[in-house]
């Protein structure tokens, strides 16, 4: 029987929630407002890598002050940033296009300086016998963020036209990531112990028989895909129908189904089904791109995008619980969290470029649909990979 969750587990998921609604109103219409500007795919491949690569940089960096300070410092420094990212598209308006790298290493730095100290500290307020159900919970609340807020946004701003509909969500998210910042003060500052080594995670990778040498590339594989789909799936929504308020409702309705399917998953995982889950999951969420093959329209793309909702949760909570269950299986990789978190981050980030390189070959020569259609089914099926890395994990029992 899984355990509950304790009363820092349940705020920490508030305020991944409040930062995930902030971000779900205005992050998924950043790409949209820079391709309106610019018409220019290769510009938002940029704007991402900016953000990939400072994300990852930020996380190592960052490591030291997460380990030997005070690591909830690091979190109010990333949702502050974030909000600082927002005022500056804010006030830079249409001339937002000519920063797009400066902007995207701006955000990327946010999202380093949250998500180093979210991952610490989700470490340190789970464990192995309630991390499926931290999971399942934290993926359910981010999908009830996606439900509502980017319906809103496309509503505003299609209502509103021009730039006030972007100006208004993007003060809302200002809003709201103050209220997360307040709120981050009752979370206890945590225990600091030992020091930082910047060189951690490059000597397990080194080290014959190393478990991580089989994790990193599985941890790899995910971001491969999470490196396009990221900001992608969103972009082609706008393109095929030019209208934001589609793409809010594409939002609400993918996040809606991605929410139930969270909870059911979240309740039902545990750690003897885990390896049939991850292996149906990775195959689906290739299997749904095939209706694109057929033509790139609203329906396709919203066949697609429900059919992802649904069977995202039976890879991602597999994956993301085992990761940390690797790094709480002794005393001494515990007490190393810091720089394995950073070691799980330098494989999304490895991953994220891999996939956004491709993108970033591929559709400044030819972005037609067919194009963009094969991209997506080729880094779609990247976990399958991912999946054959994880399998002796996914093996090992605990008593």
């Amino acid at each position: 029987m899984a355990k509950t969750l304790d009363k820092q587990a349940v705020l920490l998921l508030i305020v991944q929630a409040l930062y995930g609604i902030a971000n779900a109103l205005s992050g998924t219409f950043v790409p949209v407002y820079l391709w309106k500007a610019s018409q220019s795919y290769t510009l938002i491949g940029w704007f991402s890598m900016g953000q990939y690569v400072m994300s990852g940089l930020t996380f190592w960096v960052a490591g030291k002050w997460v380990k030997e300070h005070n690591k909830m410092n690091s979190l109010r420094a990333g949702i502050i940033l974030s909000g600082l990212f927002y005022c500056a598209v804010l006030l830079l308006g249409e001339k937002a296009k000519l920063y797009f790298l400066p902007l995207g290493v701006l955000n990327g730095m946010a999202l380093g300086f949250f998500w180093i100290a979210f991952n610490v500290v989700y470490f340190e307020v789970t464990d192995p016998d309630n991390r499926d159900r931290f999971n399942g919970w934290s993926g359910l609340l981010g999908s009830a963020a996606g439900i509502a807020a980017p319906w809103v946004s496309g509503m505003l701003i299609t209502s509103m036209q021009g730039e006030q509909g972007y100006r208004l969500i993007f003060t809302i998210s200002l809003i709201i990531f103050s209220m997360s910042v307040v709120l981050s003060f009752w979370l206890k500052k945590r225990h600091v112990e030992g020091s930082y080594s910047w060189m951690h995670g490059l000597r397990q990778l080194k080290q014959k028989g190393n478990p991580w040498r089989r994790m990193f590339p599985a941890i790899a594989a995910q971001g491969v895909r999470e490196g396009v789909f990221m900001f992608l799936v969103g972009l082609t929504v706008y393109v095929a129908t030019q209208n934001e308020s589609k793409l809010g409702t594409y939002s609400l309705l993918t996040s809606l189904v991605a929410l139930v399917s969270f909870w059911l998953v979240g309740k039902r995982l545990n750690k003897n089904n885990r390896k049939l889950a991850m292996l149906i999951g990775v195959i689906m969420i290739g299997i749904v791109i095939l209706p694109l093959f057929w033509k790139v329209t609203y329906s396709t793309l919203l066949m697609f995008g429900i059919g992802t909702s649904l069977f995202m949760p039976l890879y991602i909570i597999p994956m993301t619980s085992r990761v940390f269950d690797l790094i709480g299986q002794s005393e001494e990789s515990a007490r190393e969290r810091e720089e394995f978190i950073v070691l799980r981050e330098a494989g999304l980030v490895l991953g994220r470029v891999i996939g956004l390189s491709s993108y970033l070959i591929v559709l400044p020569l030819n972005h037609s649909t067919v194009a963009i259609t094969w991209l997506l089914f080729a880094v779609g099926i990247v976990p399958i990979a991912g999946w054959w890395f994880m399998k002796p994990f996914l093996k090992e029992q605990r008593a």
